[in-house]
């Protein structure tokens, strides 16, 4: 069976940095895949939010997240609109009940999504309501496997002594869908920065390439097991 694979992520870009190449696995193997973008994007940069003064901007950065995502093979790509680092402000049953409503449409077995350490607010915003939207009640749907990505620029600039640090212990090999993540990346040219930023295409390889070393292959992304449910009828998979 073909897994439904459902990426929740805050901001264009997350999805890529986060796990693009497990994404590029996913769908060069047949999975179903969707990646959902929770936030805007862009808006922050001014001191009160203000759509309209961004319009042209979000409007480019929405179609980059489409042509990013379908580098890599991407089913569908969902463009909410909640306030771009300002998730804080929205009240969390909103952010909560959006998620609930994303995975009762798409029935994922599949989730990748925030790590809670992160020091972007919205990431750790979207954790907590990936974590209550997938709580495990008996006769509802159930997500088999939830996994947290790190995102640079993000995961790495929280100091390990105020938050809980990444600390991954699942690991996919992306040795052959590098590429496709780095390309990807490149349709975001508004939101990569040059070397040595953490959000450079150089520091995300480099990233890749040291994650592949701690498991012995050329290139890895990292994740935190969240749940997994192993389901025998599918294979133990």
């Amino acid at each position: 069976m073909s897994d439904k694979v459902l990426v929740i992520a805050a901001h264009p870009d997350d999805e890529v940095l986060g796990c693009g190449g497990t994404m590029a696995r996913h769908a060069a193997g047949g999975h179903e895949v969707v990646s959902v973008i929770m936030a805007e994007g862009v808006t922050s940069r001014d001191a009160k939010r203000d759509r309209t003064a961004r319009e042209s901007e979000l409007s480019e950065l929405g179609e980059a997240a489409r042509k990013a995502n379908r580098v890599l093979g991407v089913h569908e790509v969902k463009l909410l609109d909640f306030p771009d680092n300002r998730m804080d402000s929205v009240d969390q049953l909103d952010i909560n009940k959006a998620v609930e409503r994303l995975i009762e449409e798409f029935l994922p077995n599949v989730i990748y999504t925030h790590h809670v350490g992160d020091v972007n607010i919205d990431h750790r915003k979207i954790h907590e309501a990936v974590i209550t939207a997938c709580r495990p009640i008996p006769g509802n749907h159930q997500v088999e496997t939830i996994l947290f990505f790190e995102t640079p620029s993000s995961t790495e600039w929280q100091p390990p002594g105020s938050a809980e640090p990444f600390t991954p212990d699942w690991f996919i090999d992306i040795t052959d869908s590098i590429d496709l993540k780095l390309e990807a990346l490149k349709e975001y040219s508004s939101e990569m920065r040059p070397w040595p930023h953490a959000r450079s295409l150089e520091a995300v390889e480099h990233l890749a390439r040291w994650r592949g070393a701690n498991v012995g292959v050329s290139a890895a992304e990292a994740f935190k097991l969240g749940r997994k449910l192993l389901l025998l009828n599918r294979g133990g998979t």
